[in-house]
């Protein structure tokens, strides 16, 4: 197990859904351990749902939380003068493809000058690693499968991507310049209990819920890599104990302590299995009463702008520097789902 004792830890995004999972985990399994969550609970979803993961910190001694927004280098500068943490872990980020086609702005500002404020401060006041969240968005349209950080990602097909794409850029040049340990982890499609609304299992529960139509694009012919929350903060938690390390190159200048890691299930799933399987697991949550008729609460549409059909996650190396590789199943990671909306949501309407 993964001693953090004695550190004190940034985590960005804790009122998000990987950064509350993983701020909990922390703290719980370190008491020695200081965690400071930082977010900017905005209303880019039920802000609800955001005070309901905070809320799990409220008998934990060593959380403490702040309130501030990432592009504000005031804040993020009086964060590590205060702090100093050992360990920064960025997850803080605005996310979703669909909304960045609407909404440039908000990606500019917490994906870029966001990211750069934690850059600067962690060169100003120097930590021990920084890992930050990029995305499996950064493949874009590639044609190869499984994706693996070796593969060229020079063709974002979203803004959202493109901002990922930016982090890892950034991160690589500080890296370099100030031999500061960072860390990429390019996650593939998260999903588990407390989890995004615009996530499409979420979204999909919802809709059925209301007797609305669910769009499966691509005319179901869509593959995604769904991992597990459990799985990814695993692996985020192994990663954060082992920087990346510092040596010099043969010309005597340091070589940047910098690695990607991809964190997903290898294993892609057909939308439409996936869709079958999450209805199964409402009925038998009873969300959905036993007689319900799927098939006409279902719609084939095109791809959307944005999106790519497959995203199949290529884990060896993360396995090789880590012995990890996510075990949660799909039946089981979407049985959980359910049964936290039953309870969070209550009855059937």
């Amino acid at each position: 197990m993964n001693n953090f004792d004695g550190k004190k830890i940034l985590i960005t995004g804790t009122a998000g859904f990987i950064g509350s999972y993983l701020a909990k985990r922390v703290c719980l399994e370190n008491s020695g351990a200081k965690v400071i969550g930082f977010d900017s609970i905005n209303d880019y979803y039920d802000v609800k749902l955001k005070e309901h993961r905070l809320s799990w910190f409220e008998n934990i001694p060593n959380f403490e939380f702040v309130k501030g927004n990432l592009a504000d280098k005031k804040i993020i500068n009086q964060i590590f003068e205060k702090y100093h943490p050992d360990i920064v872990v960025n997850l803080a980020a605005q996310a979703g493809v669909r909304y960045s086609i609407e909404n440039p702005d908000a990606y500019i500002e917490a994906n870029l000058i966001g990211f750069y404020n934690i850059l600067e401060a962690c060169r100003h006041y120097p930590v021990e690693h920084l890992v930050y969240a990029s995305s499996s968005s950064v493949y874009g349209g590639n044609k190869k499968v499984p994706f693996s950080t070796d593969d060229k990602v020079d063709n974002p097909v979203s803004l959202y991507a493109a901002t990922k794409k930016s982090n890892e850029l950034l991160a690589h040049a500080y890296s370099k310049l100030y031999n500061i340990p960072s860390t990429g982890l390019r996650f593939f499609t998260v999903y588990g209990p407390a989890g995004r609304p615009d996530m499409a299992y979420f979204g999909f529960t919802n809709k059925l819920i209301n007797g609305e139509k669910i769009q499966i694009y691509n005319f179901g012919n869509c593959r995604r890599d769904f991992t597990y929350v459990d799985d990814i903060v695993e692996g985020i938690i192994r990663v954060m104990a082992k920087a990346p390390e510092k040596k010099d190159g043969e010309d005597g200048l340091p070589l940047p302590p910098y690695k990607v890691y991809n964190i997903g299930n290898s294993n892609p799933e057909n939308l439409l299995d996936f869709v079958k399987i999450l209805q199964e697991e409402l009925v038998r949550a009873e969300v959905l009463p036993q007689d319900y008729d799927f098939e006409s609460h279902k719609e084939l549409v095109p791809m959307q702008p944005g999106d790519v059909p497959v995203t199949y996650a290529d884990t060896t190396d993360l396995y090789n520097d880590f012995g990890f590789k996510p075990t949660t199943s799909l039946r089981t990671g979407l049985r959980n789902f359910a049964e936290w909306y039953k309870q969070f949501y209550g009855e059937i309407k």
